[in-house]
């Protein structure tokens, strides 16, 4: 057995793998051998990003050496952000690269469905009618027909235990996998370009939310244990300890999470197939020997790790490069798609270290990108650079000599396509993105806009690395940095805010911002409103200079009476029409993206009072909310830890905690008493949802003592359907007349849900006017409490104003003036 005193190695290995750095080292060649040598594979499917057992991936990927992936239905559209304000599309794209993130550390593979995340659902009847069954169905028959697992693990059972719809669908809908995939007759299209699949077994990943179902699991007589607290001396850490790594890049959702150290038990049951009983591999030859031709391979690869030395990888590269002789020869599937692993551990073994640059990070479609090559060998064996590419470009070949850099430059064409995300590119519907390529179904992100290749040789065979092009710079802070070109429009045509709301029939003024990715450009826009609304002038002109932006402002009319409908930003340059704009989306543990979005937004006129003009805003995990206020007229401070400390809060009319503000703000835990005696000198305090989170939790029942002035508790209490009838039990309350009348017509055009995490039980001074359910449930009460405190008024609502606010639901602006006003309405 080879030596395995490289642990540092390793780790610094994984550190850099995170940030997508090409770090590799004697551990690194080790790991690679002993992970070529094993043939088995094994995917895990669940509904959402976050929902994957990161240790036993970990335990599998790094650990058995399994091919492993997991395959998440959805990309976490409908969920909450701790980290921002993105909602909807931007929120999946964020998590589908927390996903990455996490798969880089734990050593797993990711795929997705085209299955949009709607929100939370209570039956998974309903989310498959939202989704189409049988087109989720086809998605994950065709991941299992690609990736060919021998052994598919579901992480929920299928079954009411699993709490949220999409868990519940994700089992019923693996389990279908498992016998589609293997029948002919069952999606028969894909069979064009891949065959038919039978896995080993299909396993259900035990879990428990509680105690009892914790017993339950525990005494289970067919159970396959697994210890994913198993210590790696490699790695340095266990299995589990690995895994709060990766698991702590879903930081949009509030995962971080410390290492767990010492035994974790995991209980795996056959749910059909051919029941394990000893292992979840029973009886899969995970050996190149279940290949015809696969013997030359397995014995080429033993001999390279029976070679291997710490101090001296290249002692590997003999039996290295006879696998690649005879993995070249294989007809195998698996032979083929291995044979790029194969070539990154001769490179490693090697010390070659090849990359690609670029000096800026985007272009335009077919815009000129000068790329620089960069290549070195610094281990003991020869090297040579047979021939170089970028963009199918061919570059002039090179000598390498030993530790001696070798540099090209090559200026090459864009592609004429956009970065924009694959499954983003056509219009979705409501449960399903649209996806034209069906080569790209599954896969978790677009290829690289530009990609080089290099072939390099020792002792005369030749091997291929491919790199994709990157902007690399160096911070002075943080040292070199990294990130993917990306081809965007050359126009970006950008609104100011999804909603603007005119309160009366007074023109307000809208600004554009023009922007210009690569290069000078001039042209005309306008606006497209509904009938009806007037923008003076109509047309105006703009010129921008290189990589520069401009703003234009028109002063936009409504009609005197309610009106609602989309403006639409519309650029005409001498290329063509441009009526979108970007976001960028970069925060420091995921790989940035810049994605386009349609340059409109709802506009709304609507009578909307407001009593509460000075509003103080303490901002939590991120929301709109403020620009919704100013958009009715108000006047809005970001309230930071001196101003809830020391500040005069008397100079507001009201203070409004933002999204879950409670749960990320302790400034604002400890302040909360100001709170309650700013109230009762007159102010108004509106508290939006907030998450059971036992660190303000004052005992045992979950009462809170700072989210309220009276004992509330919080429940998981929430209305899903945003159609729910609303009734009024208090139809005379404030809330609901004044200084706005709330009618029924008030509830309508709601999006995604009604609201969370409700009150779910409170002290009796709380007065609650509304009660709402869902289908089939009893009504619930805990959506809106409201008292007064001395001479002001304390608010609590789960109503998710932050998706409807952004969304432009006339209503909820209006109950929200309510709210803010409730302290100066008698």
């Amino acid at each position: 057995m080879p030596s395995l005193r490289a642990v540092r190695v390793l780790i610094l290995t994984i550190a850099a793998a995170a940030t997508g750095l090409y770090a590799a080292g004697s551990a690194d060649v080790l790991e690679r051998i002993e992970r070529l040598r094993n043939t088995g594979r094994v995917l895990m499917i669940a509904a959402h990003p976050d929902d994957e057992n990161t240790a036993l991936l970990a335990y599998c990927a790094r650990g058995r050496k399994l091919q492993t992936a997991y395959l998440s239905l959805t990309r976490g559209e409908g969920g909450q952000n701790l980290i921002g304000s993105e909602q909807g599309i931007m929120l999946g794209v964020i998590r589908t690269e927390e996903l990455l993130a996490a798969r880089r550390l734990d050593g797993a593979r990711q795929y997705f469905t085209r299955a949009i995340d709607f929100g939370f659902s209570k039956s998974a009847e309903e989310t498959m009618r939202f989704w189409g069954k049988d087109e989720v169905l086809a998605d994950v028959v065709w991941v299992v027909r690609k990736f060919r697992p021998d052994v598919i693990i579901l992480r929920f059972s299928g079954t009411p235990r699993d709490g949220h719809g999409h868990h519940v669908a994700s089992a019923l809908i693996g389990r279908d996998a498992f016998q589609a995939a293997a029948d002919a007759s069952r999606f028969a299209d894909q069979l064009k370009d891949a065959a038919v699949w039978k896995a080993r077994r299909v396993m259900w990943n035990g879990f428990s939310f509680n105690r009892e179902q914790e017993r339950e699991m525990s005494s289970a007589p067919k159970a396959v244990r697994v210890d994913t607290g198993e210590y790696d001396a490699l790695l340095g850490m266990s299995y589990g300890e690995l895994a709060s790594l990766s698991r702590s890049q879903h930081r949009s959702q509030g995962f971080g999470t410390g290492p767990r150290r010492g035994s974790q038990m995991n209980a795996l049951f056959t749910v059909d197939g051919e029941a394990a009983t000893n292992d979840f591999m029973d009886g899969v030859d995970t050996t190149w020997g279940r290949f015809e031709g696969g013997k030359t391979v397995a014995d080429a690869l033993d001999e390279a790790l029976a070679a291997f030395e710490p101090r001296a990888p290249e002692k590997t590269l003999p039996g290295l490069l006879k696998a690649r002789r005879a993995m070249a020869a294989m007809q195998a599937a698996e032979a083929r798609e291995r044979l790029a692993e194969l070539d990154e551990a001769i490179a490693a073994a090697a010390g070659i270290h090849f990359e690609a640059s670029a000096s800026r990070g985007m272009t335009t479609p077919g815009g000129e990108v000068e790329v620089t090559l960069t290549a070195i060998a610094r281990g003991r064996a020869p090297v040579s650079l047979k021939g170089a590419s970028v963009g199918g470009a061919a570059v002039a070949a090179g000598t390498l000599g030993v530790n001696q850099i070798w540099t090209a430059k090559q200026k090459v064409a864009a592609p004429a396509r956009t970065s924009q995300p694959y499954w983003l590119r056509e219009p979705a519907s409501a449960g399903m993105f649209k996806v034209a390529d069906r080569r790209m179904l599954g896969e978790p992100a677009n290829a690289p806009a530009i990609e080089a290749r290099a072939v390099f040789a020792v002792e005369g065979v030749e091997f291929e690395l491919a790199r994709p092009v990157e902007r690399v710079w160096v911070d002075r802070s943080k040292g070199e940095e990294r990130e993917p070109l990306e081809v965007l429009p050359a126009l970006a045509v950008e609104l100011d805010g999804t909603a603007m709301v005119f309160p009366d029939a007074q023109p307000k003024e809208v600004s554009l911002n023009l922007v210009s990715v690569s290069r000078g450009i001039g042209g005309t826009v306008r606006l497209e409103l509904p009938e009806g609304w007037l923008a003076a002038p109509e047309t105006q002109r703009f010129e921008i200079p290189a990589t520069g932006q401009s703003t234009v402002k028109f002063k936009v009319t409504p009609p005197g009476g309610e009106s609602r409908g989309v403006v639409r930003a519309v650029a005409q340059t001498a290329s063509g029409r441009a009526e979108g704009g970007l976001v960028r989306l970069a925060y420091g543990h995921i790989t940035p993206r810049t994605i386009a979005a349609p340059a409109e937004a709802a506009v709304i006129r609507q009578d909307v009072k407001v009593l509460s003009k000075r509003i103080g805003y303490v901002m939590g995990a991120g929301d709109e909310v403020p620009r919704a206020l100013e958009q009715m007229g108000c006047e809005v401070t970001m309230l930071e830890r001196a101003d809830l400390e020391k500040g005069d809060l008397s100079r507001y009319d009201a203070i409004v905690t933002g999204v879950r503000a409670f749960n990320v703000r302790e400034d604002l835990r400890r302040a909360s008493p100001r709170l309650w005696e700013y109230a009762r000198q007159g102010g108004t305090v509106v508290v939006q949802y907030n998450v059971m989170d036992g660190q303000f939790w004052s005992n045992e029942a979950g009462t809170l003592t700072s989210l309220g002035p009276y004992p509330v508790q919080l429940s998981r209490d929430r209305v899903t359907v945003e159609e729910a009838p609303v009734k009024a039990v208090l139809p005379d309350h404030a809330l609901l007349n004044a200084p706005n009348k709330i009618v029924d017509a008030d509830w309508d055009g709601w999006v995604q849900e009604r609201g969370l995490y409700f009150a779910g039980k409170w002290d009796e001074k709380y007065e609650t006017p509304i009660e709402m359910n869902d289908p089939g449930e009893k009504p619930s009460r805990g959506s809106l409490l409201t008292v007064r405190v001395g001479k002001g008024a304390y608010v609590m609502s789960g109503l998710s104003f932050f998706r409807q606010l952004p969304a432009g639901v006339p209503g909820a602006y209006k109950l929200f003036a309510n709210m803010i006003s409730a302290g100066k309405t008698p």
